[in-house]
């Protein structure tokens, strides 16, 4: 029995570690949409690579903007994918461990 709830407690851990970085993402997503938003404001559109900022046209930087947010709203579906077989894992984990817990009880 121990060493399901060291798996449980390994499965918690790991969702945890999901969850945290499903979260960078959502923030990810969040200063995405607010770049396209302001770029559509603007007249003038530049980007950053490596060490300067370099002028591109607004629609190149949308088109790049929108494939980013693409992957990584990809990503984050990934996430939710894993939170939920750890999530359904973790749970039938939980019941094995209190079903044997209850068997023990009722064995005194």
């Amino acid at each position: 029995m121990s060493e399901k709830i060291n798996q449980l407690q390994m499965l918690e851990q790991n969702l945890q570690q999901i969850l945290s970085q499903k979260q960078q993402y959502q923030g990810q997503v969040v200063e995405i949409d607010s770049a396209i938003e302001e770029l559509g404001k603007t007249e003038d559109a530049y980007k950053i690579v490596g060490n300067i900022m370099v002028k591109v046209s607004k629609e190149d930087l949308n088109k790049d903007l929108n494939e980013k947010k693409e992957r990584v709203e990809l990503r984050m579906k990934t996430f939710e994918k894993q939170e939920k077989t750890m999530k359904d894992k973790a749970e039938s984990l939980r019941q094995e461990v209190m079903a044997e817990m209850e068997k023990t009880e009722n064995k005194k």
